[in-house]
């Protein structure tokens, strides 16, 4: 049976056979199915149009269309798409001919029914797709579609070089079928796998050892204060201050990690960072002088005197005050009185240097004073410098270094001569040399 579809409706007939016997030898005898008839001419058996042979074969408004071993009655609206004729060859029938069946649906459709339904030539590997392609069913037809990445020329499916489209902001890597953006060192690929950011190392384990900072596309190591930065931009190795200034401390200069400190000798404080300060013991109780004693302070130390220092033929009449009674005659030769004094200098003290001064108590009109080193002055380290009648400078000739003590008396003479009276009197000073410049 074959379906027939016109433009509005499909209509199925039976489709006859036209049976073709051999001719005789006298070629007078044929024989035919209903809707055919010989033709002598080509020995054959030939459709009949009854639409033309068979009067009023439709009737009413219906058209006749002729088709191979019968005809059809169809609304005039409707149209039909012929077959091609059956092929035939003298001296064979028309059921021993192969042909195609009639088909009236367009190219791409079949019948189904009274209806034309789509060939889906993909399911029936009825396509001419390359392995790579992908067959897709349209209506009517069908196409051959290339992989995701290739393009098509012609039949063959050629990749797409997407790095030539400036895909990727850094750098692109095409692959077959597709492409791969790649990031410089210090970026990472953003969520749409294209763009680039930014890393922060410092928040992923760069490997600075004390500070790190970030910037675009990289990082910085820095150090503490009192650290530097090693060779290799990570470590941080500390900055010996001591061996780059011997000035940094007055005393010592001790290294730590990151930073130094100062520190001062024994009987020192230190003043602020890095100046020593002399301790004055007698003030802060540190020192071990009894009641019978005076703590004399000096630098770097202290020093415990007796409160009596008299030495006879001089006996004391007040406290540092010693005097010798012209009645003793041991005293003729001597000062009348003496008074002790105690101080005490830095070492590699700059000379000459002015340390004490000698000041008259007493005055007699009409008399000279003169002052001088009585004893004590062994090397010639000091010298007095006499500043006028009642006073005088002890100067320091030479740059001593302690730890060392002086003894010094120093000696003022007065002389009278209208009275032709002459005495003295002499000022004991001890000077404490300390063992450092400060």
């Amino acid at each position: 049976m074959q379906g027939v579809c016109a433009a509005i409706l499909c209509v199925s007939v039976f489709l006859r056979s036209a049976i073709s016997q051999p001719p005789t030898e006298s070629d007078t005898y044929t024989e035919c199915t209903d809707g055919y008839q010989w033709d002598p001419q080509t020995h054959h058996c030939k459709d009949i149009n009854e639409c033309e042979t068979v009067l009023e074969a439709c009737k009413g408004e219906m058209k006749c269309f002729n088709h191979y071993g019968g005809y059809l009655c169809l609304p005039r609206s409707a149209s039909v798409i012929p077959a091609p004729d059956p092929p035939s060859q003298p001296g064979t029938n028309l059921e021993s001919t192969a042909r195609e069946p009639f088909n009236p649906c367009p190219l791409g459709y079949e019948p189904q029914g009274d209806s034309c339904v789509d060939v889906n030539e993909c399911e029936r590997d009825e396509h001419d797709c390359q392995p790579s392609q992908q067959c897709i069913n349209i209506p009517g037809a069908f196409i051959c579609q290339c992989p995701e990445g290739y393009r098509k020329v012609g039949t063959e499916c050629i990749d797409i070089d997407e790095c030539r489209y400036r895909y990727c902001q850094h750098r692109c890597v095409n692959v077959p079928g597709s492409f791969s953006c790649q990031c410089e060192p210090g970026f990472q690929l953003a969520g749409n796998n294209r763009s680039c950011i930014d890393v922060n190392e410092c928040d992923m384990g760069a490997p600075c050892q004390q500070r790190c900072y970030n910037t675009y596309g990289t990082f910085l190591c820095r150090c503490d204060l009192g650290y530097e930065l090693g060779p290799d931009g990570f470590a941080c190795n500390d900055i010996d201050e001591c061996s780059y200034s011997s000035y940094l401390c007055q005393f010592q200069c001790v290294n730590e990690p990151g930073k130094f400190s100062c520190q001062c000798p024994e009987g020192y404080q230190l003043l602020g960072t890095r100046l020593c300060q002399d301790i004055n013991e007698c003030e802060t109780g540190e020192h071990q002088c009894t009641e019978g004693q005076t703590c004399v302070n000096i630098y770097g130390a202290s020093q415990c005197v007796d409160t009596n220092r008299c030495q006879s033929p001089y006996v004391q009449v007040s406290d540092n005050r010693c005097v010798c009674p012209v009645t003793k005659p041991a005293c003729r030769d001597l000062p009348f009185s003496i008074v002790q004094r105690y101080m005490s200098i830095t070492s590699e003290r700059s000379v000459p240097s002015d340390i004490f001064q000698i000041q008259a108590t007493s005055v007699y009109p009409g008399a000279y004073n003169t002052f001088r080193i009585r004893s004590g002055d062994h090397d010639g380290d000091f010298y007095i410098r006499q500043i006028n009648n009642i006073s005088a400078m002890l100067v320091l000739a030479r740059a001593v270094t302690g730890p060392q003590e002086y003894t010094l008396d120093l000696e003022m003479v007065s002389v009278n001569p209208l009275l032709s009276y002459q005495t003295s009197s002499a000022l004991r000073l001890s000077v404490y040399v300390g063992p450092y410049a400060f």
